[in-house]
């Protein structure tokens, strides 16, 4: 059991940090087209809806973990 919690808080923090690291590299290789985004603002509705995407990160960690664990004890049983 000890090894399970080493390899889940090290696939969790490897996640957290690939998906840092990914974040960055798409932000500095992003280059906006300010001429388009200028002519398509005066089709934009005027309201503002305020969502949160955390909540979907926090789903999609838990599914890459659900899915560690179960790809753990798949193939611990194999052995």
């Amino acid at each position: 059991m000890k090894r399970y919690f080493i390899f889940a808080i090290s696939f969790i923090l490897l996640f957290l940090l690939f998906q840092v690291l990914s974040g960055m590299l798409l932000t500095f290789t992003y280059t906006p087209d300010v001429d388009d985004a200028w002519n398509m603002s005066a089709n934009l509705s005027q309201e503002v809806i305020i969502k949160s995407s955390q909540s979907s990160f926090l789903l999609l960690l838990f599914i890459a973990f659900l899915s560690a664990t179960i790809a753990y004890f798949i193939s611990k049983k194999m052995n």
